[in-house]
């Protein structure tokens, strides 16, 4: 069964229809509407098989699909959205650097490991979180501390080893039969528990302490405020371990030792040095240390390995460069024969080691996409392509998906040269016209070259807009306005002379 927090991540599915995510999607990424609808429904069954019966959940296989298309179209953009609409541990590989080694068998299962460092690393961002209040108001109390270190009154108060936490004083240890006493109450007093179990309010008459105690607050304020980040305190921080071989990493480690190094780094002692530093930064060394204390790595580790293996999304990308032309041998094709037949037990579903243990791949969703310029799906060896049922083809982008990749995307390239200007004082707008023609000319130099879908869009705005960008901290806040006149002017020559063309965009 899954845990708590896993069947949490489950349960946000349920409010994403195919619908929606589409529309989500298209908040994001211009047309593909076919791709769109095949990875909403992906997304979605993830949620219905949870909802199976236990008998048949297991037998239910993901939707493993195949993104078909040239580059630059938007293949890369709708899986790293989906997952991060999804929350799901997410990681993009490039299937032809499998192909580097020759014939390979290990290093194929990296995909996984890389997966579940993802993973790990999101689980342990979420706990974080939880745990960023609590945190914070320790490391408070540490560099109170630091900054007005407490009189003998104080620390005697605290019990062996300073374990009450700063500001808790505590009154004298009670009998043996007696509870313990409770913290302080705001007047500078302590409630102690008698053996009757009546509740006592002891007043707090000592001088020095109640000074501590007001001056401590006092400090607790401006420190709060930031007024005291440009003071300097000493901390204790932990140097770093010494580097392990390589062969010792995760990453080059045989089989089943994937750990070696990391073991062999928390088997070595701890080494503390004593640094002097700004408040500041004193707070950032002490607020990793109080988190690392409050989030427990097993629990993580847990989460994050259930995360995998229930809703992990593996994007395979330039999967066409692993499929060889059928019939015709050689050495480079039986490499990449090769690559294929280590990834097929992955993607059919195998238990991968890595660091934090046995990884089930049975239902992770993998998703490949490839421009096929040259070879095509079929080209694949029938029991990978029988893994990936589902292939959708993505239509090159026109003239008119460049204008609206320009103006309506969340985030569209227009919108994030006006949010560069802003930031120098000045605004930046662009006209229709001056929109069509930008995109008029991306799709002009795609055709005339290499085709990089909207790529282009990036390699001609840098053109038209670097000098803006060059004079902009010394001309001012006047407005700059962007139509097809300035676009024609700036761009023109260019994209006639082919030589310029081919070395600036």
């Amino acid at each position: 069964m899954p845990s708590a927090r896993t069947e949490q991540a489950i349960a946000r599915l349920a409010d994403l229809t195919p619908r929606q995510i589409v529309a989500e999607l298209d908040r994001y990424i211009v047309g593909q509407d076919d791709a769109k609808k095949a990875v909403a429904i992906a997304l979605r069954n993830r949620w219905r098989r949870q909802r199976a019966p236990d008998a048949i959940r297991d037998e239910i296989s993901p939707n493993n699909i195949i993104l078909i298309g040239p580059t630059g179209v938007g293949k890369t953009e709708i899986a790293r959205r989906l997952a991060k609409l999804a929350a799901a541990p997410f990681v993009k590989v490039e299937a032809s650097k499998f192909t580097e080694v020759g014939y390979v068998g290990r290093d194929v299962e990296s995909m996984v490991r890389d997966l579940v460092e993802s993973a790990i690393d999101m689980v342990r961002s979420e706990r974080e979180t939880e745990v960023e209040d609590l945190a914070n108001e320790r490391v408070d109390d540490r560099l109170l501390d630091l900054l007005l270190p407490p009189p003998p009154e104080v620390l005697a108060r605290r019990g062996p080893a300073g374990s009450t936490p700063a500001g808790t004083e505590t009154s004298a240890a009670p009998a043996a039969d007696a509870p313990a006493a409770s913290p302080p109450v705001a007047d500078g007093g302590v409630f102690t528990v008698s053996a009757s179990g009546a509740v006592m309010h002891t007043p707090d008459d000592d001088p020095n302490v109640d000074r501590y105690r007001r001056t401590r607050e006092k400090l607790r304020t401006l420190l709060i405020d930031g007024q005291l980040d440009g003071r300097e305190v000493e901390v204790e921080v932990l140097q770093p371990g010494p580097m392990m071989p390589g062969a010792m990493a995760s990453g080059g480690a045989p089989d089943g030792m994937e750990g070696l190094g990391d073991w062999l780094r928390e088997m070595m002692p701890k080494r503390k040095k004593k640094r002097t530093v700004k408040v500041s930064e004193a707070r950032r060394i002490l607020l990793d240390e109080e988190v690392e204390k409050l989030i427990d790595i097993d629990d993580v580790t847990t989460d994050a390995l259930e995360r995998v293996e229930k809703l992990g999304i593996i994007f395979l990308d330039e999967i066409d460069k692993i499929a060889g032309e059928r019939g015709q041998g050689g050495g480079p094709d039986v490499s990449r024969e090769g690559v294929q037949r280590d990834l097929l037990p992955i993607v059919e579903g195998s238990n991968v080691s890595t660091r934090y243990g046995m990884v089930k791949t049975d239902h992770v969703l993998f998703i490949a996409a490839g421009a096929f310029h040259v070879s095509k799906p079929s080209d694949l060896i029938p029991e990978l392509q029988g893994r990936f049922p589902i292939r959708v083809e993505l239509k090159p982008l026109t003239e008119e998906d460049f204008v609206r990749i320009l103006t309506t995307p969340e985030h569209a390239l227009t919108k994030q040269y006006a949010a560069l200007v802003e930031a120098e004082g000045a605004a930046l707008s662009f006209t229709d016209d001056g929109i069509r023609e930008i995109a008029r000319i991306a799709t002009r130099v795609n055709e005339r070259m290499e085709n990089i879908g909207a790529r282009r869009l990036h390699t001609v705005m840098t053109t038209l807009l670097e000098d803006v960008l060059y004079e902009l901290p010394d001309r001012g806040k006047e407005p700059i306005n962007v139509d097809a006149a300035l676009v024609t002017s700036r761009l023109q020559a260019i994209v006639e002379d082919e030589d310029l063309r081919k070395y600036i965009l």
